[in-house]
């Protein structure tokens, strides 16, 4: 705990002005992200295009290539979130089909197969499988939440699980304790959508 704790302290002192930004904006992502405000993209953002900067340094190169996919798809989720169904609602919170599942399942496995392929083949890192793995999970993450899926959230749940020792293991424990925030809201951002369904469905 002190070592943690420590860690914590130096990295306040290490820490860059960018790395600040990022981990402000991309906690602001996430908390609009929970109360399903369109916020979450500009915000969002901010942060992704800082965090291609900073895994670039730390040689998280597939982490630093889902921040770039982040950039991508917040700019597609923007303009989803954005369309009306009808003059005062907008695309409503859904639940994956099976159909959905099995095609982020496929996605989920090719894209950790390709990414630990180009890891191992083609860079310096020294945690090819472990960055892969959340890369690939994210990289669905974010798929589902463009799309308003209930289901972003058990994505980002795990994925934040597993990035917690991984930023801590590359020595950059503020952005570790930021994931610890991230899987906190994501929690409580499965409940909130969770709730947002079963309310809609008990007044149809």
């Amino acid at each position: 705990m002190d070592y943690i704790l420590e860690g914590l302290k130096a990295g306040l002192v290490q820490m860059t002005l960018l790395e600040a930004v990022a981990v402000i904006f991309g906690l602001a992502s996430v908390w609009y992200a929970r109360l399903e405000n369109i916020l979450v993209y500009p915000t969002g953002i901010v942060s992704v295009i800082i965090y291609v900067y900073i895994c670039f340094g730390a040689k998280l190169y597939a982490d630093m290539g889902i921040n770039a996919y982040y950039f991508v798809m917040s700019v597609y989720g923007w303009i989803v979130w954005s369309k009306k169904v009808d003059p005062t609602h907008h695309i409503p919170i859904t639940r994956n089909s099976l159909s959905e599942n099995i095609s982020a399942v496929i996605i989920l496995v090719l894209s950790f197969f390709v990414l630990r392929y180009v890891l191992v083949n083609y860079t310096d890192s020294d945690v090819p499988v472990w960055d892969s793995a959340t890369t690939a999970v994210f990289f669905v993450g974010m798929w589902l939440m463009a799309r308003k899926k209930l289901e972003n959230w058990i994505a980002w749940i795990i994925a934040d699980a597993v990035s917690i020792p991984l930023y801590f293991y590359k020595g950059l424990l503020l952005t570790s304790f930021q994931y610890m925030v991230f899987l906190a809201l994501a929690i409580m951002g499965y409940i909130a959508w969770k709730k947002d369904i079963e309310t809609r469905s008990s007044h149809a």
